[in-house]
């Protein structure tokens, strides 16, 4: 087993988590913050509903499309080299945005804007991976890495409002200038390089079109499906077209000398467990956060701006559940925490399905809100902790894009599912009464896909493939602490 690249002396552990979450926060912040600005950018571009939805689609598409494929490039390549490559593109691309004159420009700009995105974010957390030892420092650090990666979504409604409100919806894109920059410059600096040394100079280039193209279908067919209907042709050709390319993908790398991904890995059952669980987790837990939003909004009658800031105790929810999950984690075990983060989650969910159509925020709206907060912080640094674990450090990139695709298709399929469980359950959508029944039926579908990977997480995941993260600590003193 290779131990985890340190940073030089002059460089601070933490300075390089700083740097890696900030350019993650923009990753998952302009996941959202484009959401409350859609009037506005509807407005001045002349956009019709058809291209309109695609300012979302589009970096969500590409984002989840590119990730296998810049995990493991970051692993080949260099993960700072794609890390920084990431920032670049990705920056670049939030200009174009801000200075889009047509619907055309800022889609293409948006779909740029994932690309970046999908290199950033697995080489992100493959850093923290590579820069933390196993055990209590890495648990830190990934408590830190979640509740940015979660927290970011509320923060980008807070945040799209109100720049949208106070200046324009261009500056939603423009803000990220002077923080891709500064990362890029600070990373430059400060950022340990860290890649496969063994690893040969050859690139699976038929592994990498296969699951790429594959992935994007995927993405692609669960988008078409929320729009046009499971059962419409180009869904069901979309899936077909999918299921085709990531069989081929799965041939190639069994007969590839140099696999995009070596598909051994699969055999280190915490990896395979901590995907799968996640994968069901996002799937409901997205879902939530998007009809959360939908009832704030059309429901309760709350502006953007307002809306944004009614989420802001949910991110302080998992900023404490997550702090709190990655101190006690190596303690308890991650298997306890994570248990009782899906419980807590899903009784948060279970309240939500009962939300009055004359509710109130404070009494409907928020204690439901701060559960489920509090449930996912307690979920994701667990299930970070044992996706990332155990691994040899050429893998780390590899396992960070296999964790965060596990995450980003889940929560697509997720949000999909549970929009056509919604629409086939409200009668008429002008009709407050009728749009909350809906609401209901999406809240109680996410409470039980949390609830089966409370069952996957408890049936896949014994003991004894996490003992590793607790002797860990254990050699470091924190259990004396």
């Amino acid at each position: 087993m290779n131990s985890p690249s340190r940073t030089t002396d002059a460089t601070n552990p933490w300075i390089v988590l700083v740097l890696v979450c900030m350019a993650q926060f923009m990753v998952v912040l302009d996941a959202t913050v484009v959401n409350v600005a859609l009037p506005s950018i509807q407005k001045d571009l002349g956009l019709g509903e058809s291209n309109l939805q695609w300012i979302v689609n589009a970096y969500t598409l590409v984002f989840g499309g590119f990730l296998l494929l810049g995990g493991r490039a970051g692993d080949l390549l260099g993960r700072k080299r794609l890390f920084l490559f990431g920032i670049v593109v990705f920056t670049v691309a939030s200009l174009l945005d801000g200075l889009a004159t047509s619907s055309g420009m800022l889609i293409g700009a948006r779909a740029l804007q994932g690309l970046g995105a999908a290199f950033i974010s697995p080489a992100a957390l493959s850093i923290i991976s590579t820069t933390f030892a196993e055990g209590a420092e890495r648990a830190k650090a990934l408590g830190v890495w979640a509740a940015i990666a979660i927290g970011g979504s509320a923060v980008g409604l807070v945040l799209g409002g109100a720049l949208t409100q106070l200046l324009s919806w261009p500056w939603i894109f423009f803000i990220n200038l002077p923080v891709g920059v500064a990362v890029f410059l600070f990373s430059l600096r400060l950022v340990p390089e860290s890649k496969d040394e063994l690893a040969h100079r050859s690139f699976d280039v038929a592994g990498a079109v296969t699951v790429t193209a594959g992935l994007m279908s995927l993405v692609f067919a669960i988008v078409k499906a929320e729009q046009a209907g499971w059962t419409a042709v180009v869904t069901i050709s979309f899936f077909i077209v999918a299921i085709v390319l990531l069989a081929g993908f799965v041939v190639t790398e069994l007969h590839s000398k140099e696999p995009l991904v070596r598909l051994s890995i699969f055999r280190v059952r915490s990896l395979t467990a901590a995907n799968v669980v996640m994968f069901l987790v996002a799937s409901g837990i997205f879902a939530m956060f998007f009809f959360n939003s939908l009832y704030i909004q059309r429901v309760l009658g709350y502006g953007p701006l307002k809306a944004g800031l009614a989420f802001l105790p949910f991110t302080g929810g998992i900023m404490v559940s997550a702090g709190l999950a990655s101190k006690y984690a190596p303690k308890i075990g991650v298997r306890p925490i994570a248990l009782v983060g899906m419980l807590v989650s899903i009784a948060g969910l279970l309240l939500l399905a009962r939300l009055p159509v004359g509710g109130s925020y404070a009494l409907d709206v928020l204690p439901p809100m701060l559960l489920t907060s509090l449930g996912m912080g307690a979920v994701f640094v667990p299930l970070t902790l044992v996706a990332t674990t155990g691994l040899e450090n050429e893998d780390q990139g590899l396992a960070s894009g296999l964790f965060n695709t596990s995450q980003q298709v889940g929560g697509a399929l997720g949000l999909a599912i549970l929009s056509t469980l919604a629409a086939g359950h409200t009668v008429d959508e002008k009709v407050k009464a009728d749009l909350v029944e809906g609401f209901h039926w999406a809240f109680a579908g996410a409470a039980v896909l949390v609830a089966a990977s409370l069952v996957l997480l408890t049936a896949l995941l014994r003991r004894a493939d996490v003992e590793r993260i607790q002797s860990e600590a254990a050699t470091a003193g924190v259990l004396a602490g």
